[in-house]
């Protein structure tokens, strides 16, 4: 799987936000890293990032980020290895042994959920629920149809939508200049496409994806609740999975789940949701740190326990 967040397509959205992106690679690894800033100063990081064939090629791609933050004056590269020649379960001694340590919190979810493309889409249907199949086959008898954009100005579609789940739900999404600017970003690029259910010619549900050059990520939804008992959700999104394999693309990535051994966790909702379409779950390493200034980085970290504790 090609990462979305590791592509020139992610690379323009960061830099149209205004933001410094750096860009580098060498034998069997690359990186694309963001300049953020927290209350420990500039940090280099690379979401879900280094991406490396080899452990080898990992330590490559991981000195050339230390020498960017040393040249950037950075604190602490921080960095999500995905796919950097080991598996999650190995990682934690590996990531440890060359000086790293685990994040305060995860940035990028640690566990995915991933839908396999591969032969024909009746086996993709085969491997859901039957519910999401039958309203996929049938809800075009109800007058809902579906339609792909790649126009910035139907981001505005979504955006009321997820107004409405926000006030609903009690939830905080990204902002609309946020999510605005991605559109302009990918949509006329062919790197994201905004997916829209329709009843007699009204929206009442949205979806955004975005493709790298394998995967289409299940990027943002959300619905109009007045017409909930539709669940034009499903539909909408097996019309985006066979969008995906239309294309020729191999996964459908749709993003974080929650720990199977925990049922209270505030993702459990979505997570049965997202199940209900086959797939299998995918572990990444989770996001590490590496301080390359460790005075600073240690009274971060002081700082951060500190204020914990009063909390």
């Amino acid at each position: 799987m090609e990462f979305f967040l590791q592509t020139p397509a992610w690379a323009a959205v960061q830099r149209a936000l205004g933001r410094r992106v750096f860009e580098q690679s060498g034998p069997g690894w690359s990186f694309l890293a963001i300049e953020e800033h927290n209350p420990a100063g500039k940090v280099i990081y690379a979401p879900y990032g280094p991406v490396a064939k080899t452990v080898e090629a990992f330590d490559a791609a991981t000195a050339a980020l230390v020498a960017l933050a040393r040249k950037e004056r950075a604190v602490f590269v921080r960095m999500e290895p995905a796919d950097a020649g080991f598996t999650a379960s190995d990682a934690g001694p590996l990531l440890r042994a060359r000086g790293l340590q685990p994040a305060p919190v995860n940035q990028q979810p640690e566990l995915s959920w991933v839908v396999d493309l591969e032969g024909d889409f009746k086996d993709v249907l085969a491997g859901m629920k039957p519910t999401n199949r039958n309203l996929y086959r049938n809800i075009h008898k109800k007058g809902v149809t579906f339609r792909a954009s790649q126009d910035p100005a139907d981001i505005s579609i979504l955006l009321h939508f997820l107004h409405l789940t926000a006030a609903r739900n009690g939830f905080k999404p990204q902002s609309d200049e946020y999510l605005t600017q991605v559109a302009a970003s990918l949509l006329p690029a062919g790197a994201g496409t905004l997916f829209i259910a329709e009843l007699e010619g009204e929206p009442i549900a949205a979806a955004f994806a975005y493709d790298s050059s394998d995967t289409r990520v299940y990027a943002h939804a959300a619905l109009d609740d007045t017409h909930r008992k539709l669940s034009a959700g499903i539909p909408l999104l097996v019309t985006l999975m066979a969008d995906a394999k239309e294309k020729g693309l191999q996964y459908v990535d749709l993003w974080g789940v929650a720990p199977e051994d925990q049922p209270d966790h505030k993702w459990a909702g979505f997570t049965a949701f997202k199940k209900s379409f086959g797939g299998r779950e995918v572990a990444y390493p989770g996001t590490w740190d590496l301080p390359v200034n460790k005075l600073r980085y240690g009274a971060y970290q002081l700082a951060r326990k500190l204020r914990d504790k009063l909390r």
